[in-house]
């Protein structure tokens, strides 16, 4: 790092934090199995003996993914049909069957711990067009099966303001369609992306032999929240209705205005951008701003889980040297372009290590924020439960009742190398 460089920006005070824990909506299911069982019986699931079901698994970070896995399995095999893995996530896996498998291993799905062979390939076949002329591409292993259970976390994209957003629709328009469906589907930009992808979905429900829709939400501690199963003549009627009960559990950072804002991981099994564009306060869609008015915005890490996909890391201003060394440019170009945000691949401007991420944070917010900064410091853009604030910060929260102030305020403190010693391990031993 050039010594000009280092000069300008080392002379920035780095302000104390103090540790909030915020509150949010903790539903939580614990008998994932028994329940799953319960609805599944109830929803009159039937599957004719011998048949091969393909069950849809996602690149998502899922609350309790293996154990919801396993028992769609189980269920499966009780009714006498013979299961298996179809890996649904577009692009994602670097666009690559092999590269999916290895996404699914990071997330705990494989044969040993679910009971079912993964069975993974990019070949897709046109099962349709939309009334638009657009071709709607499907799994050729998924097509070849007997019957399909579409399995899928129900939240809010990152770009879509549908009444259908990230669930069972989207899993079939853009997950089983694998990449060059999902380009498809992302062809006609990003203004018409919702509408778009709710019509391939539709499409892809009616021509295809769906036994049943197994979806999940979180609470707004990446917990799992609750589950539901789903007939295929229920799914259109039942996702809007679990998204809506999703939606009412998403966190949010309470400081409405950040000088600051530190991100220390950004994954895609945090979010299909790396970072929620609309905790961040970065929208990516051409749309009505949400989330907080962040100024200037530092990226530590990026997760291992992510296999090298950075896509979404252009939102930020800084990141780490630490950062992009992990970067697969190619696997982050192909991801973003596919979703039509070529933007959020861009490398943003890099800096040796945390320190002087944050003292450049500080440089660029302002001479009138490096007076009293309001920085706010947060693990990923999932884990809000527990947030750092300087003192500026904190006193501009407004909605007071949902904020605890669990610490004092103390230093930002980095080891030798200039990387952060983080927070949250040691808070959350006490």
């Amino acid at each position: 790092m050039s010594s000009s460089l280092v000069t300008m920006i080392d002379s920035f005070d780095i302000p104390e934090v103090c540790a909030l824990e915020l509150s949010f909506n903790r539903t939580r299911l614990d008998n994932i199995e028994e329940k799953l069982e319960r609805l599944w019986d109830e929803a009159g699931i039937t599957i004719t003996p011998g048949w091969r079901i393909a069950i849809t698994a996602g690149s998502r970070g899922i609350a309790e993914y293996p154990r919801i896995m396993k028992k769609a399995v189980s269920l499966v095999k009780r009714a006498g049909g013979i299961p298996f893995i179809v890996p649904a996530m577009g692009s994602h896996g670097g666009a690559t069957a092999e590269g999916q498998v290895e996404l699914l291993r990071h997330l705990g799905i494989t044969e040993q711990s679910v009971g079912a062979p993964i069975i993974s390939s990019m070949e897709v076949k046109e099962i349709g067009r939309t009334e638009l002329g657009l071709p709607v591409y499907i799994d050729k292993n998924a097509l070849a099966a007997d019957g399909i259970v579409l399995l899928n976390r129900v939240k809010t994209h990152t770009s879509i303001r549908e009444e259908y957003q990230s669930g069972l629709l989207k899993m079939m328009a853009i997950g089983l369609a694998k990449h060059v469906g999902a380009v498809a589907t992302h062809n006609l930009g990003v203004p018409h992306l919702g509408k778009n992808m709710v019509r391939v979905g539709k499409l892809a429900l009616e021509k295809l032999n769906i036994v049943a829709g197994i979806s999940v939400i979180e609470n707004g501690y990446e917990e799992l929240a609750d589950v539901y199963v789903s007939t295929k003549d229920t799914i259109l009627e039942d996702e809007p209705i679990i998204l809506k009960r999703a939606t009412s559990m998403v966190p949010s950072i309470p400081v409405p205005v950040i000088d600051v804002l530190i991100v220390y991981e950004q994954g895609k099994d945090i979010s299909g951008t790396g970072m929620d564009p609309a905790i961040i306060g970065r929208p990516i869609n051409r749309g009505p701003h949400e989330g907080p008015k962040v100024e200037v915005l530092g990226l530590l890490r990026l997760t291992e889980k992510s296999s090298g996909n950075a896509s979404g890391c252009g939102m930020a201003d800084f990141i780490t040297k630490a950062f992009r060394d992990m970067i697969d440019e190619e696997s982050t170009i192909v991801n973003s372009l596919t979703g039509m945000h070529p933007g959020i691949a861009k490398i943003p401007a890099t800096l040796e290590n945390d320190e002087l991420v944050f003292k450049a944070c500080l440089k660029a917010a302002g001479m009138f924020a490096q007076q009293n900064p309001k920085l706010v410091i947060i693990k990923n853009t999932k884990a809000l439960s527990k947030i750092y604030v300087s003192k500026a910060a904190y006193e501009s929260i407004s909605e007071v009742s949902s904020v605890r102030k669990i610490s004092d305020y103390r230093p930002i403190v980095f080891d030798a190398h200039g990387a952060l010693v983080p927070f949250w391990d040691e808070d959350e031993q006490h």
